[in-house]
C-alpha cells in the first residue's frame, strides 16, 4: 500500500489513505505522516481500530508523550483510561453517561472553547491525536482553525503590532469563562493553574511560516491593561475562526485525527451529552521548547 494524502481544502487538512496506524511504521512512513503534518497541520485517518496501547505507541513516533492536565489532577480512582491518555469522554469509571451536575461534565465543557491544547504548559503541546471510538449520532462534530492563514491575512501594520507580544496562558482563564474558580480545583492544584507565557507569533520550525498562537486559555498580553488585552485578543480570535480559516470534521467511529497545536486552534461542538455516549481518547505529544521566557516555570 502506497500512503496518499488528499486535501479538504488548499493547505489545510489532509485526509490520508494507504496506512495501518495499528501496526508498526517504517521511518519512511513516519517521516511522511511528519512531512503532511508540516504541510496541513491537520491529517484525518479512517478506520484505523486502535485499542489504547497500539494507540499510544503509534503516537511515540512522534516524540514524548504529555501527561494530561486531566490525569494530574485527578486521583488514581478518578480515571478511566491510562493517565497518558486524555478522556475525552462524556463517561465515569464505570462506563456510565455522566449526570447534569457532574462536575467532570461541567469542566469539559471548556473543550467547546477555542483553544490550543496545553498553551497553558511553559512548554506547550506539538501535536495531538485523538481517536473516536464511539460517536453520537447528532452533533459532536471538531472544528479546526488555520492559525497560519490566519496570520498571512492580516494587514502589515497588525503584523507589525503583534511582534515581540507576550501573552499570559492558564487552564484557571478558559474555565473561569464557563463559571468555574482557581478555589475548585483545590490547594493542591494551584500550582498547575500558575500562569506561564507564550509568544502571541510562532514561527514553525520546519517550515519557517508564522501562525497566530492564540487560546481560550490567554488571560491577558504582558505590560498591557487586562480588559485592552482581553477585548484585543477577542478580535484577533473572531479573525481566525472566521469561515474561510476553519475545517470542521464530522466524526465516523475509528477515526484518527492528529492536528498541530503549534499552528491551529480547535474546538468542540455541542451534542445530547446527556444521553448520547462520545468516547474520545487523546494522546498528546509534548513540545521541544519553550516559546518565551517564564517568570515562574510552570511544568
Amino acid at each position: 500500500m502506497t500512503m496518499t494524502i488528499t486535501p479538504y481544502q488548499p493547505g489545510f487538512v489532509g485526509r490520508v489513505a494507504g496506512v495501518d496506524l495499528t501496526k508498526p511504521l517504517s521511518p519512511d512512513q513516519v517521516a511522511a505522516i511528519e512531512a503532511g503534518m508540516d504541510a496541513f497541520a491537520v491529517l484525518v485517518f479512517h478506520d484505523q481500530h486502535f485499542d489504547d496501547d497500539t494507540q499510544l505507541a503509534f503516537s511515540r513516533n512522534f516524540g514524548e508523550l504529555e501527561i494530561s492536565s486531566g490525569g494530574e489532577m485527578s486521583k488514581p480512582e478518578e480515571r478511566r483510561l491510562k493517565i497518558e491518555m486524555a478522556d475525552i469522554s462524556n463517561l465515569d469509571t464505570q462506563n456510565r453517561i455522566r449526570g447534569a451536575d457532574d462536575r467532570r461534565r461541567l469542566n469539559n465543557l471548556g473543550n467547546q472553547l477555542w483553544h490550543s491544547d496545553a498553551s497553558f504548559r511553559a512548554i506547550p503541546a506539538k501535536y495531538s491525536l485523538l481517536s473516536a471510538r464511539i460517536v453520537p449520532d447528532k452533533g459532536g462534530n471538531t472544528e479546526f482553525a488555520d492559525m497560519r492563514a490566519a496570520y498571512d491575512s492580516l494587514d502589515e501594520s497588525t503584523k507589525r503590532d503583534l511582534e515581540g507580544l507576550i501573552t499570559e496562558h492558564s487552564n484557571a482563564y478558559s474555565r473561569e469563562i464557563i463559571g468555574f474558580t482557581r478555589d475548585d480545583y483545590g490547594a493542591h492544584n494551584q500550582d498547575k493553574l500558575r500562569p506561564v507565557r507564550h509568544s502571541l507569533v510562532r514561527t514553525h520550525p520546519v517550515t519557517g511560516r508564522k501562525s497566530l498562537y492564540l487560546s481560550a486559555h490567554i488571560g491577558s498580553i504582558v505590560g498591557w491593561p487586562v480588559p485592552e488585552a482581553r477585548a484585543f485578543l477577542r478580535d484577533l480570535t473572531e479573525h481566525a475562526t472566521q469561515p474561510q480559516f476553519v475545517h470542521a470534521h464530522r466524526w465516523k467511529p475509528w477515526d484518527l485525527v492528529i492536528w498541530d497545536n503549534r499552528t491551529t486552534m480547535h474546538r468542540a461542538r455541542r451534542y445530547n451529552d446527556l444521553q448520547d455516549v462520545r468516547d474520545m481518547r487523546r494522546s498528546t505529544i509534548r513540545g521541544e521548547a519553550m516559546t518565551a521566557e517564564q517568570v515562574q516555570q510552570a511544568a
